[in-house]
């Protein structure tokens, strides 16, 4: 990450994206069976970038994944955390619209920070309260559909969130974006061909339908490691 760890409005935390992508622009394979592909060296990274940021903030989808806790990573990177300054693990952030994450989600099963579920106000009361039994917070924030600047204001007042990674997936990326809130791109870029005109990509969902309305962002390095590109994107 760069120096400039704010935004210009003070009230948001800086914002950076993670994914690893396929040469083709696909992070899973289209029926959904791959969505991990990356080599040692790449899940090195996603949780080198985790040590950087006081909170991790995924998809419902992406969080119920076999295994998926939103940790650190192994003491290792409990120690880099402590060395970048933040505590020695991270605040966990799903966003569920709907609130269909599952309870029994491997995520709710790992206690070692707080768990935070980002929803809107159409779920219902039962689902609310089967979400608070898992959840520490469990945020209304949005009528139909997430206010995601709104979201990342209350978690810089409320939660001291300075810096917000987010992995995925393309729905949730895509809100970001047409936000205006994600400052930088970290962008692992695979040496296989997926296809599929629907495989997912790092920002699926409305987009922008008029070129001068994309986000414009500048490169700012590439390095090519065991024939993948590891890429970082700054918002111009």
């Amino acid at each position: 990450m760069t120096s400039r760890t704010v935004k210009k409005d003070t009230l948001l935390p800086f914002v950076f994206v993670n994914m690893a992508m396929t040469a083709d622009g696909k992070i899973a394979s289209a029926n959904g069976a791959i969505s991990s592909f990356g080599s040692p060296r790449d899940q090195a990274h996603l949780h080198e970038l985790r040590a950087r940021a006081d909170a991790v903030l995924c998809g419902a989808r992406t969080v119920e994944t076999e295994g998926t806790t939103l940790g650190p990573g192994g003491l290792k990177f409990q120690r880099q955390r402590l060395a970048n300054g933040r505590a020695e693990f991270n605040l966990r952030v799903i966003v569920s619209g709907s609130g269909s994450v599952h309870p029994n989600a491997d995520v709710f099963k790992a206690r070692f920070s707080p768990i935070i579920i980002l929803v809107t106000g159409e779920v219902s009361a039962t689902r609310l309260r089967e979400l608070r039994r898992v959840a520490d917070e469990v945020k209304i924030i949005g009528k139909s559909e997430i206010n995601f600047r709104a979201a990342v204001r209350w978690l810089h007042r409320k939660w001291a969130v300075r810096s917000l990674l987010c992995e995925g997936g393309g729905t949730v990326n895509d809100a970001l974006f047409r936000a205006g809130l994600v400052d930088q791109i970290h962008l692992t870029i695979c040496p296989k061909i997926f296809g599929g005109r629907r495989a997912p990509t790092i920002a699926d969902g409305p987009g922008f339908d008029r070129l001068d309305l994309a986000k414009q962002f500048q490169l700012d390095s590439a390095t090519s490691i065991n024939s993948e590109l590891f890429t970082v994107f700054s918002r111009r």
